[in-house]
């Protein structure tokens, strides 16, 4: 591959949820509070995996649209930005990107020492350096967002991870290339630089991922691995994940793994989605569903106002677990769903119980309160 490479769907579909997410992640935490007249002294983002900035048809890459968002958003002149409080991080391993990034973030923003943020272009390896550039630019004890955006090798240790999930108001997003599970393309990555000692630093030990490597059916093989990964980011210390696979309207999938340390963190990245154009066929998909139609459910007078089948899939997958509320149910979606919310919950019961799916156990109307199960 050459310095510059062509944009693929899926990525292009990646980076509308980023620009999304981050036009919410900003003004967050860069705003000073309304309540307690708090702001926040340093703010800092990672971009792990960097690239050169620009894509062979000219479209950006992340660095440029991530420092473009915050220059250029509604909200700048409510952010207080300045170098000392708010800092970007780029690295990339190879060095004709890195220079090409360099050159490019230059020809869009000008000389990066005059710019109201500090912007540090590094010439590294993102498991390698990553800790220390944070430390360098003295990012701890102080909101990360750190991105992980590997087209191919996860090599960023888990020692890192949980360093990131026990800083104070600090997420991740890692990405998986659609390549990463397959077991013929990981024999191939092993034999030259994807070995098991690396797995075992960016897993946390090798019973954790040995299982997910046993598992040989293609279509179960990538629903494990993610699952495996996202227990990884549970066991370094973030208290939220979510996994999802970014499925764009032609092209190979991604696969994502997001971790924060609280519940609105979640909140504000399923918001994004939701707001994410996806009117050219782009979809984000639950690992867990596998899109068959349920046990009762009858699809034969489906009409467009039906809830979504994955929602449904999900709910019945909690209510196999035993009796809940449509309360409990809302938080389970939120907590251990791609991109559903509690808001969802209601109608989802609803249907099900349409159909004869589930049952309500409490009297009177069907309300968030009610405990229902499935029949």
């Amino acid at each position: 591959m050459g310095v510059l490479w062509k944009l693929e769907p899926a990525t292009e579909a990646k980076h509308r949820l980023y620009k999304q997410y981050l036009d919410a992640w900003w003004p967050i935490f860069l705003q000073t509070s309304a309540r307690t007249g708090y702001s926040r002294p340093r703010v800092t983002l990672l971009d792990a995996f960097a690239g050169p900035g620009r894509y062979l048809g000219g479209e950006e890459g992340s660095p440029v649209f991530i420092l473009r968002k915050l220059l250029n958003h509604t909200a700048v002149d409510r952010m207080n930005l300045s170098r000392q409080r708010v800092r970007l991080i780029f690295i990339e391993k190879e060095r004709p990107r890195y220079e090409h990034l360099r050159a490019e973030l230059v020809r869009c923003f000008g000389p990066l020492e005059d710019l109201p943020v500090h912007v540090e272009v590094h010439h590294g390896e993102a498991g390698q350096d990553s800790g220390e550039l944070l430390t360098k630019l003295d990012a701890w004890g102080h909101p990360v967002l750190g991105i992980f955006d590997s087209w191919g090798n996860i090599n960023v240790p888990l020692s890192l991870m949980r360093r990131i999930a026990h800083n104070p108001s600090s997420e991740v997003i890692t990405t998986f290339g659609p390549n990463w599970f397959s077991r013929e393309q990981g024999r191939q990555m092993a034999s030259e630089e994807f070995n098991p000692e690396l797995l075992d630093m960016v897993f946390g030990g090798r019973e954790f991922w040995s299982p997910a490597d046993a598992e040989l059916r293609p279509d179960e093989r990538w629903r494990v691995w993610l699952s495996t990964y996202r227990d990884a980011l549970r066991r370094a210390g973030f208290r939220s994940q979510l996994q999802f696979r970014l499925v764009p309207r032609t092209g190979q999938p991604l696969y994502l793994v997001f971790g924060t340390g609280h519940p609105k963190g979640l909140e504000a990245m399923k918001e994004a989605m939701w707001k994410v154009d996806v009117s050219d066929g782009m979809s984000f998909k639950d690992p867990r569903t596998r899109g068959g139609v349920l046990p009762g459910q009858s699809t034969l007078f489906a009409g467009a106002d039906v809830v979504d089948p994955e929602l449904l899939e999900l709910v019945h997958q909690r209510l196999s677990q035993g009796v809940a509320t449509v309360e409990d149910i809302g938080q389970w979606l939120l907590t251990e769903t791609s991109r559903w919310l509690p808001k969802h919950a209601l109608a989802a019961v609803q249907e099900l119980r349409n159909d004869g799916v589930v049952r309500v156990l409490s009297s009177g109307k069907l309300t968030r309160k009610s405990r229902v199960s499935l029949n």
